[in-house]
């Protein structure tokens, strides 16, 4: 029987929560670090045989202690890693560490700690057909461009869907278009894109919310008490 292809998850936790105001990936959700849920996320996937965990350079003890307060419901994680000066480089980062047997890598951000087993196996299974797939759901609201502070255009609403993590790509198509990538880029399917490449996009969720504000934290608790009432 032909051995099943290996899928390293990245989870990129190098961000600097900025716009929070506070450590966005150590603060409790339902009191587990957000970070902490997102490892959870992939360590009980069964799509994934392996998680590397990307830092900020600085941080690497300190999230290997919070890590390894969970060390018993954590078993895929081989590596902590430090990450780069942008979110590209930290990916990269993450990327280089995955045992050189992984075939295809799923990159995402420690800052969506919500994200569903259902939405970790769409994207994976798409990106094993494709090559290259992520997260994604459609826009629910009318987008408008702007110029100058006016509406330049409506674009059609059915053709727009918001991206999300995580992002799953065959290793060796993922380091090709970093190779030659010109620009760098906040999003991974951009790398694939600029070299000509499809994207498949993976049926994602509304509930897979990417931590940015506080208003987010009081949401992703809300999702979860929802959750538990079920």
């Amino acid at each position: 029987m032909e051995a099943r292809l290996s899928v390293s998850a990245v989870i990129v936790a190098a961000g600097s929560s900025a716009r929070m105001g506070f450590d966005k990936l150590t603060a409790p959700i339902s009191g587990v670090p957000a970070a902490v849920r997102s490892v959870l996320a992939f360590e009980r996937a069964p799509e994934i045989d392996e998680i590397v965990l990307v830092a900020a350079p600085g941080r690497v003890d300190e999230f290997a202690a919070l890590i390894g307060s969970f060390d018993g419901d954590i078993t895929k994680l081989s590596a902590i890693v430090p990450g780069g000066a942008t979110r590209q480089k930290s990916a990269l980062a993450g990327v280089l560490a995955c045992r050189k047997a992984a075939d295809y890598v799923c990159i995402h951000d420690a800052a969506r700690p919500l994200v569903s087993q259902e939405t970790i196996r769409a994207v994976v299974r798409a990106a094993l057909l494709y090559g290259a797939a992520t997260a994604a759901v459609p826009v629910k609201d009318t987008i408008k461009t702007g110029r100058d502070g006016f509406v330049e255009s409506t674009p059609d609403r059915s053709a727009l869907f918001a991206v999300q993590t995580p992002q799953a790509f065959q290793k060796e198509l993922y380091l090709s278009a970093v190779q030659r990538a010109g620009d760098d880029y906040s999003d991974d399917c951009q790398l694939i894109e600029n070299i000509g490449g499809d994207v498949f996009l993976a049926e994602g969720n509304y509930q897979n919310i990417k931590l940015t504000t506080p208003d987010d934290f009081a949401a992703a608790e809300a999702f979860l008490r929802m959750e538990a009432a079920k």
